[in-house]
């Protein structure tokens, strides 16, 4: 109980600080292209801003293989601001998450995934009674790259006019910051690995940075 009271202190004292320096986070998803050119962004200029972390995520569903990439940074406003419209220009979501929802929210928890299954997930939380708040959401208006892997074993000629149909199918990418407490966070992962959401503790990376 003293440890968490503690724990609690030290996390309101940093994003205190962080508040009073005009940074914030940013969680980017999109295709792999648009990612690259935010992280690119980023790079150089690390003064500003700083990558906290980057995932490649693959998902298999029916015959079809769903391909985004997702990166978590934290920058000053204005750093923020140029990243996030890199990212809408090519089509791609993000959610900016200020120092507010860090001191007011607890159990933050970032998750990711095409928009049906994120829709999905948070059906089933529901049916499962498991208490979260919804507090931020974006989605691509750009599509995330699909193949069908079934078309591996067809010759050439027919997978070479199969495979762009696929590749430009309207799979939408949703991002969504939710919180939670403490007792439903490995129910809520439960959840979305079924769904195959992929889904990040925000709080750590506030601890580690």
């Amino acid at each position: 109980m003293i440890e968490n009271k503690i724990k609690t202190l030290r996390k309101a004292a940093k994003v205190s600080t962080m508040r009073n320096s005009d940074r914030i986070w940013c969680v980017i998803a999109g295709n792999e292209e648009m990612v690259n050119n935010v992280a690119y962004a980023a790079i150089k200029d690390k003064n500003r801003a700083k990558i906290l972390c980057r995932e490649h995520i693959t998902t298999k569903e029916s015959f079809v293989t769903k391909k985004f990439d997702f990166i978590l940074i934290y920058g000053d406003l204005d750093k923020i601001r140029e990243l996030s419209w890199i990212c809408k220009e090519n089509g791609g979501a993000y959610i900016k998450i200020a120092p507010y929802y860090a001191i007011n929210e607890s159990n933050l928890l970032l998750t990711v995934g095409p928009e049906d299954s994120v829709k999905k997930f948070m059906g089933d939380c529901e049916k499962n009674r498991v208490k979260l708040s919804f507090l931020l959401e974006d989605q691509t208006t750009g599509f995330i790259e699909t193949d069908v892997y079934l078309t591996n074993k067809l010759p050439t000629f027919i997978r070479n006019t199969i495979d762009p149909l696929f590749k430009i199918a309207d799979v939408a990418l949703s991002t969504v910051l939710v919180s939670t407490t403490e007792d439903y966070i490995k129910k809520i992962k439960e959840i979305a690995k079924l769904n195959k959401i992929f889904v990040i503790e925000f709080d750590k990376f506030l601890e580690e940075d």
